[in-house]
């Protein structure tokens, strides 16, 4: 469409529309949303330019002004990312995007600007846009079934695709690949297959429930796909797009090494990245990638340690990034997400507060540090936070999950697991949501419906400990140790290093269907090692060696708990029953001056301890007299 003073609608499409009053209608908002795209083109050039990553991890670069003197070159800034471009004076095709400086040699990845692409232009690719925009992705599919143009292409495929299981935020985020990307007809055939089956979902299981539907796309979308990528004509979007099919179909082995060939043709589809890291499930799997050396890698390498629960690698991955991105509040987000997964809640907690005195109106991640002040009991915190959320966009998975922690921590379970499940319908696949509506069903003693929200946790994430660890406490109510066990064991594996996990498996051990109390004992050892913060496994050790008549090793680990517990200033009868314990042990083993020091401080509390302490410091005094 052209754009002048008077809009009228071309040739073309007056042959393309049908003679009734609707359809031109349909025309005319076609020609309006390409005058829209028109107006803003010197807007969204720059956006197009890079698909960086989502979040704001590209703020701050600081420009290199030897390398770059300012007469070639020129800054790129949107709401997330600065970005730095040069033109060439040799070659107008190409734009080199240049390498921050953080101390490694990467590589310089070429770019092709945007071409005159006769797709942009042609009436078939604007009606097609138009629909996409609306969500019609089956009418935008068959509007470009004959073009054959590169973005045509794209978006035909993966409007099919996406056609069911996309919801709106994930489309927004598509909408910016297609008008970024090379291969629009590929892009509407996605959206329609994966649209259709969400449909055969929610009619078969209702919106929140499970079904076998496929996307029955998906075989046309690969036949179109391989034979681009044979005649190597696709383009880095199109592998990506071939990559999501792949997987989709199971083919995870050829899928990795698509993706490999996407990210390596073109680093800054952070969308691609994601799906390759969905791929990676073992550390040799991601040691096995041949990968470009580029520092979009780097981000990579980072939320795939984390996935693999690498944590420590991850947050020294962060931190070298750091260095770059000075700036970046998706780094910074990242490294509270290292620190919460190795239980620094007072650094997690820090850095949170740090984020909203920069951002104040942030959704993204604000549902981790709602966890943080949960498990503090930070309730007037937790009040402030969702009361912010629910202003900012009370219709966001994260706000609702914010809100359901809050009423979960007042006691109010059901009206809970009420946010809870709007926020799955809102996202169905968001992960946190599920397993903490488990936790408010295991609260409501409502096992059945724990189990199942927990088995939906799995089902999205096997790796998910939390949802393992879930179902081994629902399984442990219904009086089923074996079954329990089973699951803790699972979660263990995925998690070593949270003595909670220990802990629960050790309550199993010691059920009377099992009454392994050996094993109890090792897995109160693990426990310890891993900094019990609630202090159970000492004292539950001391205890187990005492029932199993193993004095030396009780007295030990009564005089470990006793330690801690001064050392913590608690009081109880944890410190009754070690102190009693450590008397009577000292004064068998006849060793009477360490015995009265116990007995001593027995003698500051009131009621039976107290008696037996003035009977035995008479029984220590006989003894030291040499009388019977």
């Amino acid at each position: 469409f052209e754009t002048t003073n008077s809009i009228t609608i071309s040739k073309n499409s007056q042959t393309l529309c049908s003679e009734t009053h609707t359809h031109s209608i349909q025309w005319v908002s076609a020609k309006k949303a390409a005058e829209t795209n028109s107006e803003q083109q010197s807007i969204i050039s720059p956006i197009a330019a890079s698909t960086l990553h989502p979040n704001e991890q590209l703020v701050g670069i600081e420009q290199d002004s030897t390398k770059h003197p300012s007469s070639h070159t020129r800054l790129h800034r949107d709401s997330s990312t600065i970005r730095r471009r040069f033109r060439s004076t040799d070659d107008t095709t190409l734009t080199l995007t240049s390498t921050p400086v953080a101390g490694t040699s990467y590589v310089s990845t070429p770019v092709l600007l945007e071409e005159e692409n006769e797709d942009v232009g042609n009436d078939f690719y604007v009606l097609a846009k138009t629909y996409f925009s609306c969500r019609e992705y089956r009418r935008a599919a068959h509007v470009l079934g004959e073009q054959t143009g590169m973005k045509a292409l794209f978006l035909r495929c993966y409007a099919l695709y996406l056609v069911s299981v996309f919801g709106p935020v994930s489309c927004r985020w598509c909408l910016i690949v297609f008008l970024k990307g090379l291969m629009v007809n590929v892009f509407c055939a996605r959206q329609a297959g994966e649209k259709r089956k969400e449909e055969e979902t929610i009619e078969l299981e209702g919106p929140l429930g499970k079904s076998d539907a496929v996307n029955k796309e998906l075989v046309s979308i690969e036949r179109d796909l391989a034979a681009v990528r044979k005649n190597g004509s696709i383009d880095p979007f199109g592998l990506y797009l071939y990559g999501l099919v792949l997987k989709a179909k199971g083919n995870e082995n050829q899928a990795r090494t698509v993706l490999v060939e996407s990210v390596n043709a073109y680093p800054w589809n952070w969308s691609a990245w994601l799906e390759l890291q969905s791929l990676c499930t073992t550390i040799d799997t991601l040691n096995s990638l041949k990968l470009n050396n580029h520092w979009m890698k780097d981000f990579f390498l980072a939320s795939t340690y984390h996935e693999l629960r690498m944590h420590n690698e991850s947050l020294a991955k962060y931190e070298y990034l750091q260095a770059t991105f000075g700036c970046s509040n998706y780094i910074k987000a990242q490294i509270a997400k290292a620190q919460y997964s190795l239980r620094e809640f007072e650094l997690v907690e820090a850095i949170f507060e740090e984020l909203l005195r920069i951002d104040p109106y942030r959704i993204d991640d604000m549902d981790m540090y709602s966890n943080v002040l949960y498990a503090k009991e930070c309730s007037s915190g937790l009040s402030y936070l969702a009361h912010q959320v629910f202003m900012t966009d009370k219709y966001r998975p994260e706000s609702c999950c914010i809100i359901g922690n809050y009423y979960s921590l007042k006691g109010l379970h059901e009206k809970s697991v009420m946010y809870f499940r709007r926020a799955l319908k809102l996202d169905k696949k968001y992960l946190s949501a599920w397993t903490l509506m488990g936790h408010e069903y295991v609260e409501m003693k409502n096992t059945p419906a724990a189990v199942d929200a927990y088995r939906r946790a799995v089902d999205i994430n096997p790796c998910d400990y939390r949802a393992w660890y879930g179902l081994g406490q629902a399984y442990e109510m219904m009086g089923m140790p074996y079954y329990a066990l089973h699951y803790f064991k699972k979660s263990v594996f995925l998690q070593p290093g949270d003595s909670r996990l220990w802990i629960a498996m050790a309550h199993c051990y010691e059920t009377d269907q099992l009454h392994m109390l050996e094993e109890a004992i090792k897995c109160y050892s693990r426990a310890a090692n891993c900094n019990d913060r609630e202090a159970i496994a000492l004292h539950k050790l001391a205890e187990l060696h005492k029932e199993l008549g193993q004095s030396q090793e009780a007295a030990f680990y009564y005089k470990k708990d006793l330690e801690r517990m001064e050392e913590e200033e608690r009081e109880g009868p944890n410190m009754v029953e070690a102190l009693s314990f450590l008397a009577n042990y000292y004064k068998a083993q006849k060793r009477y001056e360490e015995a009265e020091v116990y007995c001593t401080r027995l003698l500051d509390y009131n009621g039976p301890e107290k008696e037996t302490a003035k009977s035995l410091l008479q029984d220590i005094k006989l003894a030291q007299t040499g009388f019977p």
